[in-house]
Order: C-alpha cells, then structure tokens, then sequence
C-alpha cells in the first residue's frame, strides 16, 4: 500500500465508555477533526492520519481509535466470509505479521462476537494461503496489526485499530488499590465536572491517586500518551509515517507545562494507598505538582474558599464498608461543613447508600464503572447563612 497523503481525510471512529461520548467529542473537536458524529460509546469524525496520532496521544476519554476499511451488509456465515475476502489484506498486512480480530456483535442474526471473529480471521488466512500458500499468523495478546470488527444489526464496519493496547493504560501507574478507577472514567469525570484547570483540586479518599494525576495533567497540559511504554498500532502499519510521528510527539511535549498550574491535594486515611499514590505520582513526574497526605476527610478542612472536590468512596462492591450508609452520611456531614463554596462531586455505585448524604444534588449523570450502574452526583455547597452569623 502507497504512502498515504498526512494531507488526505478519512473516517475515524473512537470509542469510549458509556456515558462519556460528548466529553470525547469535545477532544476532538480541540483536535480540528470534522464532520464529528456521537454514537453509543463512540464518536465518529474525519481527520488526517496527523490528527489520528494526534488524537492516540491526546484524548484523555478515548479507548480506541480506529479507521474504518469497510462497510458491509452480512446476512449468513457464507455471505460474512465472502464479504471478507473482498478486502485485498495483502495492503493491510504482511505475511510475517500477526494479526488479531476483536469483534463486538449486537441485535444480528450472529449471537457470538468469537464465532464472528473465527469467521473473519479464517477468511483473511483463506485469502493468503490461496495466493502465497502461506498465512500470517494470529496472536490475540500482542498482534503486529490488530482488526476491529463490529456488527449491529447485520450491518459491518471492519476497522484497523491503530491504538494497539487500549488507551486507557497510560502507562503512569506501579500500584493500584483493590478498586483502581479506570484512568478514562478518571479523566471523563473530572471533565464533567468542569473544573477549570486553575482551580483547588481535591480527592479526599484518593486510593491510588488516578484522580488527581488525571487533574495534574490536564492542568500541565500533558497528553496522556506521553506516558505510553507500548508502540501504538499504526506503528506496524504499512502507510506508518516515522517522521510525521515524531513531528506529533515532539509537538506534544512542547505543550506540557512544567511550572504548576493548579493546587491539586489529595488525602487517604490508609498509609498503603498514600504510598501507592505517591509513588503513581512520582513515576507520572508529577510530584511538584499534587500534594498527597495521610489524612481522615472526616477531620479535613477546606484549604481554600473554591475549588472542586471529586471522590470515588466504597460502593460496598469490591470494598466492603462496616457502615455504607453511615458513612455516606458521614460524607454529607463533611461536605456541608467543611467545604463550603466547594463543587463537591461523589462519584458512587451504590445509589441506594447516596441519599444518606442527606444533601440535594444539582446534577446526577449517569455512568458505568465495568459493570457497575454509578451516578455522578454534583453537590453546590453554597457558603451558607451559619458561617455568617458565626462571623
């Protein structure tokens, strides 16, 4: 396959988490992509093979890029494996390369996503064997060139996923806690709760510190693929263009500011975590900027008059709390008087143990962590008449 024109559009499709499509249209749209479309836990757009490194380095809620090569109707297997062969792979994929098939399969005719897969990855081999009389081979934990297959309603869209590992593994993080947040749940939320990147930051039950070195970036300005320690996928691709690469990575850094930009705190009552947190923090070389303490946020203070507060506490899922609803009271009891003026966010799975925070929320967004339903819940703690008459 020729060199592809880093001039010339074509279709890209980035996924994410449910939930979080219109915080990735945003990134995309700062990325100048057109024609942006959001769908269920995607958004589609047009762009130049610039702009699809770009956008692996630089969106913070993407899980995947991709780039479409076919669309399709399938209606049987017969019809799936002829469709397949259509596409001449020898342009996309060497005989010594290996390759994998991730196939997502929903409301078809097919009811398994790894027949589907079978299916596709026999038609490609099919394909090589008949003009080579060899084949490339699969490897599902580390391909060179990784496919996306995806099928609603027997429509198909056969992709090259240029991510390669998922974009979530920024590659920052040594220890996690029991429950370590996904780092794109980490960055959709803090982006939906509007903070504006200059602003106190603070989770006060920070675990392993994802929250607060997602705020760190996006306050300095660091794409988060800066961390990345695997080659992306297009990097085994045949139109892979080094130096365009390079030209996006070294603009990248440039970006990133050094000096920092926001007070960004986080506290932990468990010294294990604090530790995890700190050494998170130190391998992302943001220690300069987010401060870490061992502290019990029922005893904290606010440290400054505004700022944003983000929290992710025990839903009694994989962390089981001797009191849940106790201690959502507790929470309630905490924000209230001790952070006002603060936007407060509770990120929960627990909906049930959320209304013993006894506060009313201004807004509930919905979201998933794995399969887990959860509620983003916003609590304006407006500075109330107490403190006044205390004055």
């Amino acid at each position: 396959m020729a060199k592809q024109n880093p001039n010339g559009n074509f279709n890209i499709i980035a996924t994410t988490l449910a939930g979080l499509e219109e915080v990735l249209a945003e990134e995309l749209r700062a990325l100048d992509m057109e024609f942006i479309k959001v769908n269920n836990r995607a958004v589609s757009c047009s762009g130049t093979l610039r702009q699809l490194y770009e956008a692996n380095l630089w969106c913070r809620t993407a899980i995947r890029i991709l780039k479409p090569i076919r669309n399709f109707k399938a209606r049987d297997e017969k019809d799936l494996y002829e469709q397949v062969q259509k596409t001449n792979w020898a342009d996309f994929l060497d005989i010594d390369q290996t390759f994998a098939i991730d196939a997502v399969v929903s409301h078809s005719t097919f009811e398994h996503s790894l027949y589907v897969a079978q299916l596709t990855k026999d038609a490609i081999v099919d394909q090589f064997r008949k003009a080579t009389g060899e084949r490339p081979s699969v490897d599902r934990v580390r391909p060179d060139v990784r496919l996306n297959l995806h099928m609603h309603e027997n429509m198909v869209t056969l992709s090259l996923d240029s991510s390669g590992d998922s974009l979530h593994r920024r590659g920052y993080r040594l220890q996690t806690n029991v429950a370590p947040l996904n780092e794109v749940l980490a960055a959709g939320i803090i982006s939906l709760s509007g903070w504006d990147k200059k602003s106190t930051f603070i989770d006060p039950m920070c675990g392993s510190g994802t929250f607060l070195i997602e705020a760190a970036m996006m306050a300095q300005n660091i794409a988060p693929g800066l961390y990345r320690r695997d080659p992306y996928g297009f990097e085994k691709w045949k139109d892979y263009d080094e130096s365009l690469f390079e030209m996006v990575w070294k603009t990248a850094e440039a970006k990133a500011k050094d000096k920092p930009q926001a007070e960004i705190t986080g506290f932990d009552i468990d010294a294990d975590y604090v530790d995890a947190a700190f050494n998170n923090i130190e391998n992302a070389g943001l220690e300069h900027v987010i401060q870490v303490k061992e502290a019990d946020f029922f005893k904290t203070n606010a440290p400054s008059e505004q700022g944003v507060l983000v929290m992710n506490p025990p839903y009694n899922e994989r962390i089981v709390s001797d009191d849940i609803l106790l201690l959502y009271k507790n929470i309630g009891d905490t924000l209230k008087n001790n952070y006002q003026g603060y936007d407060a966010f509770v990120f929960t799975g627990n909906l049930e143990a959320a209304k013993s925070i006894g506060l009313r929320t201004s807004r509930r967004i919905p979201l998933y962590n794995g399969a887990i339903e959860c509620r983003l819940l916003k609590f304006e703690l407006y500075r109330g008449s107490r403190r006044t008459e205390a004055s």
